[in-house]
């Protein structure tokens, strides 16, 4: 069988459905990633978004028998909205991060990724392959950097000379043995205005970070954030475009190839007082198919109610009111008792005093207390 040959033309294949990098390289271990990975989970910092079994994350053959190769791809995604709708005084809004714009990524990658495999599996028969985006056992920025699509920036994302870090990533094992291509190396060199941009801090340099306070992750929480983050959320549904803003690989850069990665920008720019009432299923309804729904209501609406407390909006007073007295979820409370002290207005105080003497969670009541002060240092 002629690889070389089946190589350019999985090549040729993968431009004609709209792949616009990929990339080839040996299915050995990811000896490197590792090492990592072990001081990770020594310091505390793996998030537990990661697949949980670090062998399984470095040794392809720990997922698939008698590896051979793997496939990496990178489709662009758009960065900038056609049509932004305003943030307007009595009208609040937020926003969500760019790798939720459109249908879900993993989606559209998973799409293209059946695609590659019906093209080698109608060449070769006895083609082995197995496909993973972003929740597989392996790295997509490891894969995707050894096979030369790109360089790991030290926002740990990957980067590429073309598209910028503006891209989403897939991979596929199998038992072919591709000549693989080589990796492009290193492409930050001295920059370093992720790492001076990052709102939290954890960007640490030299490529390293501490996931657990970034704000992408932080987003996507369910519990109360702390405080210190609250802070620096400022209109941030889900996820943190800055590390990516700032990157110089990045300016300029705004390619729509795929109609489904199209935003609608209602959606990614959403108004945040609807939000506060809106149902599980409305909620899945409007936002269902966007990469930024899979933790479901509760992050995106405890998330407008401090992006609302950092807009002083008082026409939100009254609904934040209605949360306080009236949501089942301490969470939404608690947070709501913050936001209304850092409002301020005579109903929002009248509305801490109140909750004060009925609420019975502690947490709550701690956020409670803690707006009380708030109130009075003003």
């Amino acid at each position: 069988m002629d690889l070389e040959q089946l190589k350019a033309d999985i090549q040729a294949y993968a431009t004609e459905i709209g792949i616009q990098k990929i990339g080839f390289t040996t299915a050995d271990p990811f000896l490197f990633l590792k090492e990592r990975l072990e001081i990770a989970e020594k310091e505390d910092v793996l998030t537990g978004f990661e697949h949980p079994v670090l062998e399984e994350r470095v040794y392809p053959d720990r997922i698939f028998n008698e590896p051979k190769s793997i496939i990496a791809i990178a489709l662009s995604y758009p960065s900038k909205l056609k049509m932004s709708p305003v943030s307007r005084k009595e009208a609040r809004r937020g926003v969500f991060a760019r790798a939720s714009w459109g249908i879900d990524y993993h989606t559209i990658l998973r799409e293209k990724l059946a695609l590659l495999e019906a093209f080698i599996k109608e060449r070769v028969p006895d083609a082995v392959m197995k496909s993973m985006v972003d929740t597989g056992e392996l790295s997509d920025v490891a894969v995707a950097e050894r096979a030369g699509i790109g360089a790991r920036g030290k926002n740990t994302l990957l980067i590429t000379k073309e598209y910028g870090s503006w891209v989403y990533l897939g991979e596929m094992i199998t038992n072919l043995a591709f000549p693989p291509d080589e990796p492009i190396g290193d492409l930050c060199g001295d920059c370093n205005q992720c790492v001076k941009a990052c709102p939290t801090g954890s960007l640490l340099g030299e490529g390293k970070m501490n996931p657990k306070i970034c704000l992408s992750y932080l987003t996507q929480t369910k519990d109360f954030l702390e405080e210190e983050y609250r802070e620096v959320l400022h209109n941030r549904l889900y996820g943190c475009d800055t590390c990516q803003v700032v990157c110089p690989y990045n300016r300029g850069k705004d390619f729509h190839f795929h109609e489904a990665m199209e935003p609608d920008p209602e959606l990614v720019r959403p108004e945040l007082k609807p939000l506060l009432k809106i149902s599980n299923r409305e909620f899945k309804e409007k936002f269902g198919d966007m990469a930024g729904s899979w933790r479901g209501k509760k992050p995106i609406q405890r998330n407008a109610i401090i992006v609302l407390a950092r807009y002083k909006d008082k026409t939100a007073i009254e609904p934040l009111i209605d949360c306080l007295t009236n949501d089942p979820r301490p969470v939404i409370r608690g947070t709501s008792a913050w936001a209304l002290a850092k409002i301020g207005g005579e109903k929002a105080e009248q509305a801490i005093h109140k909750a004060l003497t009925v609420e019975e969670e502690e947490e709550v009541l701690m956020e409670l207390e803690n707006a009380k002060k708030i109130i009075e240092t003003k």
